[in-house]
This record gives C-alpha cells, sequence and structure tokens, in this order.
C-alpha cells in the first residue's frame, strides 16, 4: 500500500531522511518511532505529497507521489500534529467542504459525519466555528475530515497527542477496522508503549536514518520495545 524507496530529503546542508526505505503492506498498522528532529513528520509530509524530496521515490498502492500526487492523494488521508484547520469554518462546513474536495456523495456524507461524529462525541458541536474549539476537539474534527472519503492509506503524526482516553480507544478501533477492510496506518508516536500495544510492524528512525524495522516480534526480541529504543539510542549516541 505504501513503499518509500530510498527516500532522501535534506534541508540546506542537513539530511532530514537519509536513502529511507520502509514497505507497508494492505492490513497493516505500522508505527514510526523516534526523538523530536527524528525525521518521522518530514517523512510523512513527504508521503502524502506536502514537501518535494530530492532523492527516491515514494509509491502509493503502486502510483508514485512523483508523477501523479492527486491519484495518491485521492486513495490516501493526512492528519498532521497540530491541525491547521480553517477556523473561520463551523465544523460542519469544514467537513463539507473536505467532502467536496474528495467527491463524497451528499447522503454517504451525512452518514459518515453522524457515525463519526456521535462515536467522537462531536456532533453537538459541528455547528459551532472551530476557532472556538479546543485542541482535543480540533484533532477529533481532522479524524473526521480524514475518514470521510474512506481512505485505502492512512498518514498520522503523533495522533493520540490532545486526545482524551475515551477518543483514543476509539481511534484505535477505526484503525482496526481500516486495516481489517484492507486499508493500511503508518503513524508516527513517541508514545512506545502505543506502538507495543496497537502496531503489526514498527520502524525506529534516528537522526534521519533507519536503524530498526520489522515485526514487533522481531523488533522486540525478549525485551521491551522501550529498551531496544534507548540501546538503539546509546548505541548511536557511542559511535558519534
Amino acid at each position: 500500500m505504501l513503499r518509500i524507496q530510498h527516500l532522501t530529503k535534506t534541508y540546506g546542508d542537513k539530511k532530514a531522511v537519509d536513502d529511507l526505505s520502509l514497505h507497508i503492506c494492505p492490513g497493516e498498522i505500522y508505527g514510526f518511532i523516534g526523538h523530536n528532529g527524528a525525521g518521522k513528520t518530514t517523512t510523512l509530509k513527504s508521503c502524502c505529497g506536502i514537501l518535494q524530496f530530492e532523492g527516491g521515490d515514494i509509491l502509493v498502492d503502486g502510483i508514485s507521489i512523483r508523477t501523479d500526487p492527486l491519484a495518491c492523494k485521492r486513495q490516501m488521508a493526512y492528519i498532521p500534529d497540530n491541525p491547521d484547520l480553517y477556523e473561520y469554518m463551523t465544523g460542519i462546513q469544514y467537513l463539507n467542504f473536505i467532502g467536496d474536495v474528495f467527491g463524497v456523495p451528499g447522503p454517504l456524507r451525512a452518514e459518515r459525519i453522524e457515525e463519526y461524529g456521535a462515536l467522537f462525541e462531536l456532533a453537538g458541536d459541528l455547528t459551532q466555528p472551530v476557532s472556538a474549539y479546543s485542541h482535543g476537539m480540533k484533532q477529533k474534527l481532522a479524524i473526521l475530515s480524514a475518514l470521510l472519503h474512506d481512505p485505502k492509506l492512512l498518514l498520522m503524526d503523533e495522533p493520540f497527542v490532545g486526545l482524551d482516553p475515551k477518543a483514543a480507544h476509539q481511534l484505535k478501533q477505526l484503525m482496526h477496522r481500516l486495516c481489517d477492510r484492507g486499508g493500511a496506518i503508518f503513524f508516527s508516536t513517541h508514545v512506545l508503549e502505543v506502538a507495543e500495544k496497537l502496531c503489526d510492524k514498527v520502524a525506529i528512525i534516528r537522526g534521519g536514518r533507519l536503524v530498526r524495522a520489522g515485526s514487533m516480534e522481531e523488533v522486540r526480541g525478549d525485551d521491551s520495545l522501550e529498551e531496544v529504543f534507548l540501546e538503539l539510542v546509546e548505541e548511536k549516541e557511542g559511535q558519534g
């Protein structure tokens, strides 16, 4: 569903992502772990066509984001770590705008807004302006808008930050549902416990380079994921 091939992205003299290759298959929840500044957000933004990159390629369901970005974007949704929404709109206006962008038919759109609005307890606030929303409410609205066109690939940057426990639980259930239907999810997190419980596979990035990737069992071995992560960090610092 998502194939990252030798991705390289630079900012001036600094390589934010250095020759990164990953393959996320249909049905997989794939976690992306690393410290702030490790290259997680840059990778995700490159995958969804927000950032141009210097080297490699990214394929969504076999289609290159370089050569046909619109076809790729029709099949995916991206939830950033800090949702940048149109605050002058009401919640329902924003959802209808996103529905128009992706060509979601009216009856189906209304059905999904009703379902997800009730699920995240946001239905009663959709007539309010987005500017009046708390961070958690904005996060919920971003999730609703991302699910509106039923994407095959869901990209998320620290999706659980700002969500209350009930909303976080609902999001995890929806992630499993999407993957059960043959979709795939690639998301970054620094909450290792979440990755350990939720992910089928995980990749650890450090200084823009991939240091470990595979199934949770392969990466973790006999240790907890946190111990593996700290080991890798110390190992890299020792080499530096």
